[in-house]
C-alpha cells in the first residue's frame, strides 16, 4: 500500500471549512471525491488540521493511502482538471508509509491579511482597515509568545482535552497596501487566530493593552476576548514537518 502526500491551495469562500460535515460543502469532501474517481478507491483523506468556514489555504497538507499505484505527474494533472476552480493540488508525492499529515506536523503557520485600501479585488481575501499602528500591535503580539492556555481565545464548543498552545512566532508586518499578521504554533484551536487578531485590533490604541491581554488569558473565558476578525482574511500559510 502506498502513502500519498498532497499540498493544497484553496479559496475557502464557498466552503464550510476543511472537514467533511453533514449537509455542507467541505474542501475535504471535494478532494476525496476527486481522488476516489481517479484511483477507483474509497480513500481516507487526512488533513494537517481543520480550517474554519471561509478560511483559505496556501499550503494545506493532506495524505491518503491506497493499493493503487498512481503516477504523480499524471495524477496531479488529472485531479486538477476535476477539482473546482477554487481548489488546487500544487504538489503530489509518495511518502513513507508511516507519514501522517496531522500527527507528524511540527509547526503550523497562518497569515491574516488586512488591506489599507478599499478595493473590489481585495474584498474577498482581506479585512479593510485604513490605518493600524504596527509598532503597537507588535508590542501586544509579544504577549502571545510561548505556552499559554487559550481558553479565552477559542470557540466555546472546542472539544479538546487541553487548550494549551505553544506560539513560536507572532508578528505584524507592513507592506505597500497591506498589514499582514504572521503566527506560528505547534497547534491552533477552533477560531483561535481570528480571535487573537480581533482582540489585538480592538486594543491597538489602548495604553493598557498588554495588561489586558494577560487578564484575558487568566479569565479563561471567551467573553473576555474581543470579537473574531472576519474569516475571509485568514490563510493557512504552511505546515512544517
Amino acid at each position: 500500500m502506498s502513502n500519498y502526500k498532497l499540498t493544497i491551495q484553496y479559496d475557502g469562500t464557498e466552503y464550510s471549512g476543511w472537514q467533511i460535515q453533514d449537509n455542507s460543502n467541505s474542501v475535504q469532501a471535494a478532494i476525496s471525491d476527486a481522488i476516489n474517481i481517479l484511483a477507483d478507491d474509497n480513500i481516507n483523506l487526512i488533513g494537517s488540521g481543520r480550517t474554519d468556514s471561509s478560511v483559505h489555504a496556501l499550503g494545506q497538507v493532506a495524505n491518503f493511502k491506497s493499493d493503487k499505484l498512481l503516477n504523480s505527474r499524471k495524477f496531479l494533472h488529472s485531479i486538477n482538471s476535476i477539482l473546482p476552480y477554487d481548489i488546487s493540488i500544487i504538489n503530489f508525492e509518495v511518502v513513507d508509509e508511516n507519514f501522517h499529515s496531522r500527527f507528524d506536523a511540527k509547526v503550523r503557520s497562518y497569515v491574516y491579511v488586512i488591506s489599507k485600501i478599499k478595493s473590489p479585488f481585495y474584498f474577498k481575501y482581506s479585512l479593510f482597515r485604513k490605518e493600524l499602528n504596527i509598532n503597537l500591535l507588535n508590542e501586544i503580539a509579544i504577549e502571545f509568545s510561548g505556552k499559554h492556555d487559550y481558553t479565552s481565545f477559542c470557540k466555546k464548543n472546542t472539544d479538546v482535552k487541553n487548550k494549551i498552545c505553544n506560539i513560536g512566532s507572532a508578528k505584524w508586518k507592513e507592506y505597500k497596501n497591506f498589514y499582514l499578521f504572521f503566527i506560528s504554533a505547534d497547534r491552533f484551536l477552533h477560531g483561535m487566530v481570528r480571535t487573537i487578531v480581533g482582540t489585538m485590533i480592538k486594543l491597538e490604541k489602548n495604553p493598557d493593552a498588554k495588561d489586558i491581554i494577560k487578564s484575558i488569558f487568566n479569565a479563561k473565558d471567551r467573553e473576555a476576548a474581543g470579537e473574531s476578525a472576519a474569516a475571509k482574511g485568514l490563510f493557512l500559510h504552511k505546515v512544517k514537518y
